[in-house]
């Protein structure tokens, strides 16, 4: 997990339509990297949505957002059309972008213990180092938040 101020590691996946996105293809703008544990889901898609609706304030502050999670390409590619996301998705199958940062812990749903997402945020400035993070992430204005610590120009 690279610590903030430190550079990230130019990681690259496969977005909804099979291309390949790397990190590395960002430099010179913010990026928002968001990891959410599963498509469709109701918290998912409200800051999923979020970050939709403020989609063109992070363009105008020169920012990309990118989200990430274990779905598959065709689930993030039914997920991005129903919800009309702006920004790519990661198919991130093998986790490598989640043990990158360090996403997957244990969770405990209906008192069951399982290793799942943590909602976590992170901010990469334009020469790609790690400016913030947010982890456990409650969904309710965060995505407005992540907006408010980038710069406007």
């Amino acid at each position: 997990m690279p610590d903030v101020g430190k550079k990230v590691p130019s990681l690259k996946g496969h977005v909804a339509d099979g291309s390949e996105l790397k990190l590395g293809d960002f430099k010179g703008q913010w990026v928002v990297v968001y990891f959410y544990p599963k498509d469709s889901t109701p918290g998912c898609t409200t800051e999923a949505g979020d970050f939709r609706d403020l989609h063109a304030s992070f363009r105008k502050r020169n920012a990309q957002v990118i989200g990430v999670s274990r779905d598959s390409q065709k689930s993030h590619a039914n997920f991005s059309t129903k919800q009309e996301l702006p920004f790519p998705l990661i198919a991130d199958t093998d986790e490598t972008w989640c043990k990158t940062f360090d996403v997957i812990h244990e969770k405990v749903l209906y008192g069951k213990h399982h290793l799942g997402v943590v909602r976590s945020t992170f901010l990469i400035d334009p020469d790609g180092k790690l400016q913030q993070e947010w982890r456990g992430v409650k969904v309710a204005g965060h995505a407005q938040a992540v907006l408010d610590a980038i710069p406007s120009k």
